[in-house]
């Protein structure tokens, strides 16, 4: 794909952009089969990858310049601001709402955080894009108060000219750090959540919750642990990092209880209610940390399947040990670092791995998601 932030130096993100996207696959293909060449794999599936423009649902834009002359992008390589708003993994839809954003900023009068000299308000605009509506949640991050009235003041027009930003808020991050968010979120919006569906699962998406930025390619993940799952016949499972309940929703039923454990209140809020949606009774979702609540239970207390998809960090020993001790008949690990997989994968004993399965839910890059299945050893 052609870029021309890429072309001109201006953003290096998409480092691998200039190759066609099966040279891309391959390649995190071989790395996948290096960094598990310690172990023995019964099946290796197919990658799966889709649109490599246009599929991105997510803008974490930093506001930059000046109140009369703001930018959202990023700081380039050499230190100059460079607008991302026409960036091409982002739909049409969302490039056209990136600008007018920028317009709203100006019009506000909301002056850009400028961190060498820690002043100004504004230092983000972040942009969440539903694939199934083509709604937004559009959320300012502030460094403090000051400025809120200043965007209800402009809101209005906004929303007239774009009906479908459906939630708006204000986050206020008054530290000054390298964090995207701080702790208070005030809505400015009668809605407080954005709907999303991946396949027949109704998900939804609030301002802190963990959400795949590749709707196409987390779809397919989705349904292809719905399908291994489903192969396993299991009367009960737990979903742990489970986040806004995109794993265990695709694999719970009726007839299966579902326990999911996130440590964010945000994205459990989500899964109860599209539990409530789906009409899912046998379903428990309860914010805690993932790893204090497996190695918290009696072995005994032990779910037929454990599901885990951990941040980058992986799942670490001590959870490890406790899948260990529990014994499940079998495990899904979706993992966004092959690195940390590995590490996880040889402290997990007992079990063949099954299956693998490489996702590139991040086309242009080195990073992309695996599913492993692992069985346990009879």
């Amino acid at each position: 794909m052609k870029c021309a932030y890429f072309d001109q130096q201006q953003c290096l993100s998409c480092v691998n952009i200039q190759q066609p996207m099966p040279e891309q696959v391959n390649a995190k293909s071989q790395v996948l089969t290096q960094l598990l060449s310690d172990f023995e794999v019964e099946q290796w599936h197919q990658p799966v990858f889709g649109p490599d423009s246009g599929f991105r649902n997510k803008a974490k834009m930093v506001v930059l310049g000046a109140a009369h002359q703001p930018i959202l992008g990023i700081v380039s390589p050499d230190g100059t601001p460079v607008s991302l708003c026409d960036c091409k993994l982002y739909p049409a839809d969302m490039q056209q709402l990136l600008h007018r954003l920028e317009l709203f900023v100006r019009q506000a009068g909301i002056p850009p955080y400028n961190v060498e000299k820690m002043k100004g308000e504004l230092k983000f605009i972040l942009l969440t894009r539903s694939q199934i509506k083509g709604e937004y949640l559009l959320r300012f991050v502030l460094k403090s108060h000051k400025s809120i009235e200043r965007i209800e003041r402009e809101l209005p027009k906004l929303l007239s000219e774009f009906p479908q930003i459906k939630v708006v808020s204000v986050n206020i991050q008054p530290t000054h750090m390298a964090i995207l968010e701080g702790e208070e979120e005030i809505f400015l919006s009668q809605e407080t959540r954005l709907a999303e569906q991946f396949n027949d699962v109704p998900l939804f998406i609030r301002p802190k919750s963990f959400f795949q930025t590749h709707p196409h390619i987390a779809a397919q993940l989705y349904q292809t642990a719905r399908e291994w799952v489903a192969e396993l016949t299991p009367d009960s499972l737990w979903d742990l990092f489970c986040g806004v309940g995109g794993f265990g929703l695709h694999c719970a039923s009726k007839e299966i209880a579902l326990t999911g454990i996130e440590i964010s209140a945000e994205a459990i809020t989500c899964a109860k209610i599209s539990a409530q949606t789906m009409g899912l009774d046998k379903v428990e979702f309860t914010a805690l940390d993932s790893t204090s609540f497996a190695t918290g239970r009696d072995a005994e207390d032990k779910p037929d399947v454990v599901i885990v998809n951990p941040p980058r960090r992986g799942i670490g020993q001590s959870l490890c040990e406790s899948l260990t001790a529990f014994a499940p008949n079998a495990i899904l690990y979706s993992s966004c670092n092959p690195h940390t997989l590995a590490k996880d994968l040889a402290h997990i004993k007992g079990y063949r791995i099954h299956k693998v399965q490489l996702f590139d839910m991040f086309p242009h890059t080195d990073h992309f998601e695996v599913l492993v299945m692992l069985i346990k050893q009879s």
